[in-house]
């Protein structure tokens, strides 16, 4: 048996499959790399009242009382089994299951699995799978008591101890590991071998295994993937690209701004122009807060790459996106040079006529600038010689996504993407360990202050308070708008809502219905409302856009499609339903269409998230400050860097599992070092191997 081998060779069908469709393992690599989430002991109660409500856990405790009650007006009974951890206490509830009663009597412990749900203000456990420990004698007790017992994240048919038993199955076949840090390394970093690190991760027999089998690991994943990111940049720095100097477009579009540039944007246009010169592809980030000047420093960009003869492609996420960049450059730039450097629009909902026109001009070269969403991947987009691919808010797109548009230049292009979202060092070294990043940190002159508050939906008085400072701004010249997750209303799931205490969950506000309730709700009357989001076409989601931009919309629903480059000055108030739906990074961009006139914004957040959840400790770490680098990371530390930039950022499932960007930085920094001397040095054919097949499993996914 190897790393390779099928786990249904040595698990059988149908727990393969199980395995697969749960978490897409396949082979028996890919089941060792899910590693414990916790570890737990036989003699150890778990606290049970830090449980969140809605999730697969596992608890282990001591039966106390059982008791089996009839349903009243239907057949059947349940069982009730209370287990404590000593000071707090669940119940266990199982349908018709009144034999259990032999097993989980008072008295025995166990480790207990299920998803938490509450009745009648109660934790309850409904169903839940269970294993229980078994009496030993005084001799065996102590060791017994003390060996780890690893949980896993885990399913409801897949539940932690099945994981477990499957992993002894596999690591009782396998024969040892093999090894690709030399001994050196080893030594250097004192970290176990491969094959130790795995096996003690899974079946430590004291604490301090699994303690240095978990920082082992953790050590590998940081150096793995800084040798994939060093290597790719090595690789990028040694491509050829279209030289790119600045010339004549460059020095009008200086003379036509209507401001200076701010230091920051001196700085990083300076950057940006000695990569451009360099012969080789640009991989340049540039990440600012909402409004700090992006845009322009990229438009800079743009124009150079056509002063040289070149074109460049400005790649948005979404149709309004794009629209509202073409509008934005076209105002900047003027008619005149808007023409003289072929500016085009290129999107999926364009029509079939204007569509063709926009190809050939840029199949042609007419076309020296092109703004488009997806679309500008498609197989029918030829360009003459595209130089310059500017990538906004990339962690919108996969890894492939991106790819496809730079295969359609004849030499490797210069790349330069923008994001709003701050991004902390090390997960920028982590994430974007490929590219040089530059920060605008300056906001221009003349940003207004925008106050945040956020609203119990709890409070009756505080939600009509909101309608009734949304209608003062409207009555004062200015405009409005409310942002919902949903579109339409979901269908709610069903589940037994009253004996077993499974209750359903409220709907999110759905925007199509908070438009039709605002034009009924007093405080709006004779207020003119528009309704926008991502399933109305082309055409019509720009009529609202320019209808609101005019003036003529003075409150505009929607849902986040106004996230990102949305920029109305006239706009100033900014309510949020459902706002704990949102992460933190959402939440600031929203905030930020407001405020970006002369007038001071405010941002009204209204949420049903309770008293301490994270969910409400995301939304008061928004309303306490407006500086975005801040925000990045307290969103680092709440949510992990998982969440933070979105799956696709780096093709796919991250490869992340023990390493953690909030508490490792300085791991991070060394074993960047380190990939940069192995790779000066050159690499063993086993660990040149084990390279290979992370770049394998990493396109698979993109």
């Amino acid at each position: 048996m190897t790393l390779d081998s099928k786990l249904s060779s040595l698990l059988g069908d149908k727990t393969a499959k199980a395995f697969e469709k749960q978490f897409g393992y396949v082979t028996v690599q890919d089941l060792l790399g899910h590693y414990p989430r916790r570890y737990s002991n036989r003699g150890e109660l778990t606290p049970l009242a830090q449980l969140p409500i809605g999730e697969v856990v596992s608890v282990v405790g001591e039966v106390s009382s059982t008791a089996v009650r009839h349903i009243k007006g239907r057949s059947g009974s349940i069982l009730e089994v209370v287990v404590t951890d000593g000071k707090d206490k669940i119940t266990l509830a199982f349908f018709n299951q009144a034999w259990r009663q032999k097993d989980l009597h008072p008295g025995v412990r166990g480790l207990f699995c299920g998803r938490i749900g509450v009745f009648s203000g109660k934790l309850q456990l409904a169903h839940p799978d269970y294993e229980l420990f078994e009496e030993l004698d005084q001799e065996k007790a102590k060791a017994w008591s003390d060996l780890p017992i690893p949980i896993y994240p885990a399913t409801n048919s897949l539940t932690t101890w099945k994981i477990q038993k499957s992993i002894q199955i596999i690591l009782d076949s396998l024969p040892e590991i093999q090894e690709y840090l030399s001994p050196e390394t080893l030594e250097r970093l004192s970290i176990l071998p491969l094959d130790s690190a795995i096996r003690q991760i899974h079946q430590p027999k004291i604490e301090p295994e699994w303690r240095s089998a978990r920082e082992s690991l953790k050590w590998r994943e940081a150096l793995l993937l800084q040798l994939q990111l060093v290597r790719k940049k090595n690789e990028a720095n040694r491509q050829a690209a279209h030289s790119i100097l600045a010339g004549e477009l460059v020095g009008t579009f200086d003379k036509l701004l209507p401001f200076d540039f701010t230091i920051g944007q001196l700085a990083v246009n300076a950057e940006i122009e000695k990569d451009l010169a360099s012969g080789h592809p640009m991989h340049r980030l540039v990440q600012g807060e909402v409004g700090s000047g992006k845009t322009v420093v990229a438009l800079r960009a743009m124009l150079a790459a056509i002063d040289s003869g070149f074109q460049a492609a400005l790649l948005a996420p979404t149709e309004v996106l794009a629209s509202q960049h073409l509008a934005s450059i076209h105002k900047t730039l003027g008619a005149d040079l808007s023409h003289q450097v072929g500016l085009r629009l290129l999107t999926g909902q364009m029509g079939a006529t204007e569509k063709k026109k926009a190809l050939l001009d840029v199949a042609s070269g007419k076309c020296g600038l092109v703004v488009g969403t997806h679309a500008l991947i498609s197989a029918q987009v030829e360009f003459a010689d595209l130089a310059l691919v500017v990538v906004d808010e990339q962690h919108r797109f996969g890894v492939n996504q991106r790819e496809a548009l730079r295969a359609k230049a004849k030499l490797s292009p210069h790349t330069l993407t923008m994001t709003a979202t701050p991004i902390p060092r090390t997960l920028a070294i982590t994430v974007f360990g490929d590219l040089e990043v530059s920060t605008l940190r300056e906001l221009p002159a003349g940003r207004q202050p925008i106050s945040s508050h956020v609203v119990q939906v709890s409070e009756p008085k505080l939600v009509s308070r909101v309608w009734q400072r949304v209608a003062e701004e409207i009555r004062a010249g200015r405009q409005a708008f409310v942002v919902c997750p949903r579109i339409e209303p979901g269908t709610l799931e069903e589940g037994e809502t009253e004996e077993l205490g499974i209750t359903e969950q409220v709907a999110p506000a759905a925007a199509a219905e908070v438009f039709e309730a605002l034009k009924l709700n007093p405080n709006l009357a004779g207020v003119s409302i528009g309704l926008l989001h991502g399933k109305l076409d082309s055409a019509t989601k720009d009529a609202v856009m320019q209808a609101f931009s005019a003036g003529e919309i003075q409150l505009l629903v929607s849902t986040t499609v106004v996230e990102v480059g949305v920029n109305v000055p006239n706009a100033t108030a900014m309510v949020i339903l459902d706002a704990d739906r949102f992460g933190i990074s959402q939440l600031h961009q929203l905030r930020g269409r407001v405020g970006r006139g002369s007038y001071a914004g405010i941002c009204l957040m209204l949420t049903a998230a309770e008293p301490g959840s994270l969910a409400l400790q995301r939304l008061e770490a928004v309303a306490s400050t407006l500086d975005g680098f801040e925000l990045s990371e307290i969103d680092l530390e709440l949510r992990g860097e998982g969440d933070v930039l979105g799956e696709n950022q780096s093709g796919g499932r991250s490869q992340l599992k023990l390493l953690r960007v909030t508490r490792d930085g300085p791991l991070i920094e060394e074993s960047r070092q380190l990939a940069i001397e192995m790779l000066g040095q050159g690499l063993n054919p086993r660990l040149e191997q084990v390279l290979k097949e992370i770049d394998a499993q990493a396109l698979s996914r993109g």
